[in-house]
């Protein structure tokens, strides 16, 4: 009667659970939310992402390093927590209660990094840039934790909550679902890269206008509120299956007993025994130690693997970074530096069907065993080739470079504003030739603080005092006898790829230019920043007005000098001196596609082939094992790359680059050694042939039992005929 009773709970509980049943073209109806839930959190993650090291630098203010660390150390807490929310769904919550609660944390997370990124909640002086960092900073720690909660705890839960929605005679639909699902991901992660970039660019502000991070972080929040609602409304239509316990706890608890079980059986004449954990065996049954077996024999390949994460994950940092010392015009097309990262699923949806269905079968008709092993160990050259280009274009990117003073240098450059050309000597240096309206070609650096300035026709002598580690101009009046003036340069190339743009006023009236104050007469205007691109100006002096247009490219600097004999009127640009104090970026934005191209092969032979050698290679019910031992080295890598750029301080970055390659071809080469020795097996036909002993076993039992009792029933039957005869 209780076994009755228990049955028809069961059912009703299975029936709970189960939900509203309904198919759409022989699909569940409740798989559409989960694909479109799963695009949307897509999107508000590799979206906040793509434009996350840029935040903290411009932002926050951070430095190459500090923001590469913080975002290194970010993506390795997101690859930490899907373990923790493995074992919450498995063991506790269920996986649709877990995507719900850890989805709320996610979209807490994405509006407070939207809030910290809005620069007038602390800018009280109304000048653009946020006066308590302090406050902007905390926020934005506080979101990224939950993020790191939010998306990774959700990530190992989504994708099994939707292949729970189908009965077993739909295995083909199973199949499709997938493939649409990460075909989301990827149609996520591309379009999120492209539209968060051009929405960063934006210019918005209450009282000043910056570029607009609160709306690159506030549609990625949007769309995560979205992904909720969408999962939150199908509730009624999904099959909630209980929590049946994590694999990952009996694994370790399995170990754990053979380590302690070991240790306590460690005196000789205690007999040894083939493998460690069959020491487990006093507890655990045999299948199971077999399993993990198999599964230890994966997982020691996995040891030398988060070297290769280590240089993948840097597309989003340094190369980042790197990109915004490029030329992004493409000619129709400008391309943001956080753009770039669009070519890594781009490539991807490219590179894995040519892979699959021209690279892979051509090198099996060409006779060559091109096994797993093999395709993650060249996956990893790939990579570290990879980063050898980007080690290439970050020489060609130092030579446009400009060398700035030292601490003990000074450097100064001389504009001649007369209308007669001049020589200037500078402390006994080789005398300099200044054309009329004029300035010195390049900057001269000079050792100590005090200078002597001197003119040949007429001799004029003057001492001026430089600031070290500065660059200035010296302006030299048309009549050298007059007051000569000594000016700030910029002491660093313009960030974000714009140009600092300034006018000098040669004449002896007073001169209005669009976008800048009114400049006194030989006297000069503050720097202006200007985004790529023509530009016009509209210079005007009482009612006569001259229309002067230029063409920007990205992080120059500029003086404009108006001279003495400027006439207003049509070709009035024509006279306006243009002085390059920084050159722009010179080297072209798509001289990073090489490295893209080998680090997306890589990632395509590495990543996808280690994954389907893994599931090879593992017993059907320890694949979530696998997936977080995998998910592990991702988060290995990421801190590695925050120990290396603490720690390394290496004064070039090109040397960085070329540091992470000898390191990834070192491992490619253990690696190699490792794949060598490494004997593939059969996971199917190890646990059939545990399963057959064990049936073997029971057998043996059974008939043994069988046996006692025809012997015990023999024995009963020989005491009966014996009472019989006595009584006879």
């Amino acid at each position: 009667m209780n076994n009755f009773c228990t049955d028809k709970e069961d059912q009703k509980k299975e029936k709970r659970n189960r939900g509203t049943s309904i198919e759409v073209c022989g699909y569940p109806l409740s798989i559409f939310f989960i694909v479109v839930n799963e695009f949307c959190e897509r999107f508000s993650y590799y979206g906040m992402r793509a434009v996350l090291v840029l935040y903290f630098k411009y932002f926050l203010r951070w430095d190459d390093d500090m923001a590469t660390s913080i975002y290194h150390t970010f993506v390795a807490l997101c690859y930490l927590t899907p373990i923790l929310g493995a074992i919450v769904a498995d063991s506790w919550l269920g996986k649709f209660k877990t995507i719900i609660y850890l989805s709320i944390v996610y979209a807490l997370g994405q509006i407070l990094m939207a809030v910290s990124a809005i620069h007038d909640i602390t800018d009280t002086d109304r000048d653009g840039s946020p006066d308590n960092l302090t406050i902007h900073v905390v926020l934005s720690m506080v979101g990224l934790f939950l993020i790191a909660l939010g998306t990774g705890g959700i990530k190992p839960c989504v994708a099994a909550f939707g292949g729970d929605q189908f009965g077993d005679h739909q295995e083909r639909q199973r199949r499709t679902f997938f493939s649409v699902f990460y075909l989301c991901i990827n149609g996520g992660s591309l379009l999120s890269t492209i539209i968060t970039p051009i929405l960063r660019a934006q210019e918005c502000g209450i009282h000043s206008k910056q570029d607009c991070y609160p709306l690159a972080f506030g549609v990625p929040a949007a769309l995560m509120v979205v992904a909720l609602v969408v999962f939150i409304v199908g509730s009624g239509m999904y099959y909630k299956a209980e929590p049946q316990g994590n694999i990952m706890l009996d694994v370790c608890k399995c170990i754990g007993f053979a380590i302690k079980n070991r240790y306590r059986h460690r005196s000789k004449r205690f007999p040894k025994r083939t493998h460690w954990m069959d020491w487990a065996e006093e507890k655990y049954d045999k299948l199971l130690i077999a399993q993990i077996k198999m599964v230890l024999k994966v997982l020691f390949l996995y040891i030398p693997l988060p070297m290769f994460w280590t240089l993948f994950d840097q597309k989003g940092s340094r190369w980042t970074l790197q990109a915004t010392n490029l030329d992004g015009n493409f000619g129709a097309l400008v391309i943001q530096p956080d753009q770039m990262q669009t070519v890594n699923p781009i490539l991807i949806l490219t590179l894995v069907p040519i892979m699959d269905s021209l690279i892979y079968p051509l090198i099996k008709k060409c006779g060559l065993n091109f096994t797993p092993l093999k395709r993650m160990t060249v996956g990893m050259f790939l990579a570290a080739m990879a980063f050898v280009c980007a080690a290439l274009v970050q020489l060609q990117i130092d030579q446009t470079l400009p060398t700035f003073p030292s601490a003990s240098e000074s450097q100064i450059k001389l504009l001649n504003m007369g209308s007669n050309p001049l020589t200037v000597t500078v402390n006994q240096m080789n005398p300099v030739e200044l054309p009329a309206a004029q300035a010195s070609p390049d900057y001269l650096t000079v050792k100590g603080q005090t200078i002597t300035v001197s003119t040949v026709n007429p001799a004029v002598s003057q001492q001026f005092t430089l600031t070290f580690e500065h660059r200035q101009t010296l302006l030299i009046p048309s009549n050298v006898s007059q007051e000569w003036l000594l000016i700030a340069d910029s002491t660093s190339k313009p960030e974000k790829g714009v140009n600092a743009v300034r006018f000098v006023n040669g004449m002896n009236k007073m001169v209005n230019v669009t976008n800048f104050d009114v400049i006194e007469p030989f006297y000069y205007s503050n720097y202006t920043l200007l985004k790529n691109g023509k530009r016009s100006f509209i210079i005007q002096s009482g009612a006569q007005s001259c229309d002067f247009s230029t063409t920007f490219g990205f992080g120059s600097s500029y003086t404009f000098f108006i001279p003495s004999t400027f006439t207003f009127g049509t070709n009035c640009q024509e006279s306006i001196t243009a002085i390059e104090d920084i050159k722009p970026n010179t080297v072209h934005m798509a001289l990073q596609i090489p490295q893209y191209f080998f680090i997306t092969a890589g990632e395509v032979m590495f990543s996808v082939t280690g994954l389907e050698f893994s599931y090879s290679q593992a017993p059907s019910n320890m694949k979530a094992v696998l997936q977080a031992g995998w998910l592990l080295t991702v988060a290995v890598g990421n801190f590695i790359v925050l120990i290396v750029a603490e720690l390394a301080k290496l004064p070039k970055q090109w040397a960085e680059y070329v540091l992470f390659a000898s390191l990834l071809v070192a491992v490619c080469v253990i690696f190699s050694f490792m794949a060598y020795f490494y004997t593939y097996i059969d996971p199917t036909e190890i646990e059939a042939q545990f399963k057959k002993k064990d049936d073997d076993d029971d057998y043996g039992d059974k008939k043994k039992k069988a046996s006692i009792e025809m012997v015990k029933r023999d024995s009963v039957t020989s005491q009966d005929d014996a009472g019989r005869r006595t009584k006879m």
